[in-house]
């Protein structure tokens, strides 16, 4: 294969289009970052460009198919569950969709590439004003809150929760000794959450609270 002008074109937008993805997700302190969105979006394109030459012309895209198997993997490396919340998922759909623009590029579609990546990029970055509305209308947490037993009293915390106006998702309760320990998944918007916390830290009967 010759280092033609068309080549060096389809090489030089592959590093281009996923250095810009790559900034934003460096910006975020994000796992895969400048360098490997990069490298991600430069591989898609090589292996497509390859699958056609190999393949040619009977089967072009028996290379370039395995590329989204692939990228897979990759992919969930960087998805983890972090209490009740599970991260990496933007981070995910960006290498998923570099490798993607990379296989536009290695097959010349250069106009739907560049829009593609400009789409991306603004909805990395302008759509994260809203994602940070929205977390505050609708916030998860987990509390968890350490007691004394007192008789008839264990369900004083979860009524005290429902009352701020929070929803329980999940709950579980230990009791060691004269202590309980509480342990509750709640939903809801920031200044409720606020709210409820300020009230225990208030609550001189707690002896341990985790939120």
């Amino acid at each position: 294969m010759e280092l033609s002008h068309d080549l060096v074109i389809k090489l030089a937008l592959a590093v281009l289009i996923g250095g810009i993805i790559g900034i934003e997700r460096e910006i975020r302190s994000k796992s895969a970052g400048f360098r490997t969105l990069i490298l991600i979006c430069l591989g898609a394109t090589l292996f497509t460009i390859f699958s056609q030459l190999i393949g040619y012309p009977n089967s072009p895209d028996r290379i370039a198919s395995n590329v989204v198997v692939g990228i897979g993997f990759i992919g969930a490396g960087v998805v983890f569950r972090n209490n009740n919340r599970v991260n990496g998922i933007t981070t995910a759909a960006s290498i998923w969709l570099s490798a993607a623009l990379g296989v536009g590029i290695g097959c010349g579609y250069y106009a739907a590439s560049v829009l593609g990546c400009i789409l991306v990029v603004s909805v990395l970055f302008l759509f994260s004003f809203f994602d940070r509305i929205l977390d505050k209308i609708n916030q998860m947490r987990e509390y968890k809150i350490t007691f004394p037993y007192e008789e008839n009293q264990q369900n004083k915390y979860e009524e005290l929760i429902k009352q701020y106006g929070l929803r329980i998702l999940n709950r579980s309760q230990s009791k060691i000794g004269n202590m309980i320990t509480g342990s509750w998944v709640v939903q809801g918007n920031e200044k409720k959450h606020h709210a409820f916390i300020k009230h225990i830290l208030q609550d001189n009967t707690v002896t341990e609270f985790a939120f």
